[in-house]
């Protein structure tokens, strides 16, 4: 055999060994993924459709949906050379679909030259159930009684599973909790800094499918005064206290700007933090009966609204949102019911400061102590000592300041202190009487 016919027969196999290569490099098809993938859908929520073909890319998508004989085509679209991926959303609405299954059916054709030229068609289904119907909410508590800057706790069945519920309060939101006995808990708040006449009180259920209903429930709600005091800081206040927030704010070397940086930007976000805290809670009462009341005597009831003045101009102004106790310097501090440990550690104008979960969002907060006895997860019993009291953080002088949260939000410890109240607005509820 001649050189030449050698040398053109090798450049021949080459050449078949490079087209089947080039032929066969592409023989799958593109990858199709849907979301929601199974489980309810409604109108209310578009599906997120997404093929990908990163290889020869997109050529053609159609998408179909059949319920019983009936077929729709939600999408049909063919493609410019290069296209590798697409993301559509698919609105059900205007289809008028019947509460019953569904089936979408994905086929996406690439650009391979895989089948002579034909590409590689791929064809995935997804099975889904059209819901059009919102839960339906059963109230079983019957009283709702609030305070404004108070707790309330409402107790209520739902007709299938849901992915959000709870109750609004104007623009908040009190997330409840099923129980194994299939009903859910909500504590909940009126919230001490908005005119009890404008707020609205609903319970709110959204499925899984996006279906929302919202249902009113009776309730009374009393309004109460503000309490209102002046507090003068001192220059001594100010030499002694502000050095501890120097680190937060070290572009700050003025006194008085320091002191208006913690009362405000730092309070702010230590109430933020508050919210995040919130979402570790229990989703079952830990507690048992009424809180006990901190030894002490109280400087100011909740809520009081304080007015600051430095050298007799007034600077700022602030709500605390708790009850300071003054007993004896270094005095126990107790859990005031039992509970988990979510927070013990230096927190903002709080100081040396335990947060204890009860469950259901509801927490216990005890600030300015002088030295902490417990670690974040401990769980603790009512009466148990967790450390003592002190003038950390934002702290004139030796005393406690005892909060309590509903999911995040302050409400007053008072009525949480009350036996009677206890009972007639949180356990008799709670034991479904």
């Amino acid at each position: 055999m001649r050189t030449s016919s050698v040398i053109l027969l090798l450049v021949v196999l080459i050449g078949l060994v490079a087209g089947g290569i080039y032929y066969f490099r592409d023989t799958g098809g593109p990858v199709a993924s849907l979301t929601p993938d199974g489980g309810p859908v409604s109108v209310r929520r578009p599906l997120l459709l997404v093929v990908d073909d990163a290889d020869s890319g997109l050529k053609r998508v159609r998408v179909s949906l059949r319920q019983n004989d009936r077929e729709l085509v939600l999408l049909e679209r063919d493609f410019a050379p290069g296209t590798r991926h697409l993301q559509q959303k698919l609105s059900l609405k205007g289809l008028k679909l019947k509460n019953a299954p569904l089936q979408i059916r994905v086929e996406a054709t690439d650009t391979a030259i895989y089948h002579f030229g034909q590409g590689n068609t791929s064809v995935q289904e997804f099975s889904l159930l059209f819901d059009s119907r919102p839960p339906t909410i059963s109230v079983v508590s019957r009283s709702h009684n609030l305070n404004q800057g108070g707790s309330g706790l409402i107790v209520y069945t739902l007709s299938e599973e849901v992915e959000r519920t709870g109750v609004e309060v104007g623009e908040l939101f009190f997330p409840a909790f099923r129980q194994q006995d299939g009903r859910y808990l909500c504590l909940f708040s009126a919230p001490w800094n908005q005119d009890p006449k404008n707020l609205t009180f609903r319970v709110v259920a959204v499925d899984r499918a996006g279906n929302e209903r919202r249902s009113g429930f009776y309730h009374h709600l009393n309004r109460k005064p503000r309490n209102r005091t002046r507090i003068n800081v001192s220059d001594r206040f100010l030499e002694t206290k502000m050095p501890d927030f120097q680190d937060q704010f070290p572009d700050t070397d003025d006194l008085v700007a320091l002191f208006l940086k913690v009362n405000r930007e730092l309070r702010r976000a230590n109430r933020d933090r508050l919210k995040e805290i919130a979402a570790e809670t229990a989703p079952s009462p830990l507690w048992q009966g009424a809180f006990l009341r901190p030894r002490g005597s109280n400087r100011e009831p909740f809520a009081t609204e304080r007015t600051y003045l430095y050298r007799g101009r007034k600077i700022d102004s602030q709500v605390h949102l708790g009850v300071d106790i003054a007993s004896v310097a270094r005095g126990p501090v107790v859990a005031a019911n039992s509970g988990t440990v979510v927070l013990a550690e230096e927190f903002g104008i709080y100081g040396q400061c335990v947060i204890i979960d009860h469950g259901l969002g509801l927490m216990s907060l005890y600030g300015h102590m002088s030295n902490i006895e417990v670690n974040v997860g401990d769980e603790v019993t009512k009466g148990q000592e967790i450390g003592r009291t002190g003038a950390t953080g934002l702290a004139g002088g030796d005393h406690l300041h005892f909060g309590l949260l509903v999911d995040g939000l302050p409400v007053n410890p008072v009525e949480w202190w009350d036996r009677n109240w206890v009972k007639n607005n949180i356990s008799r509820k709670l034991a479904g009487s």
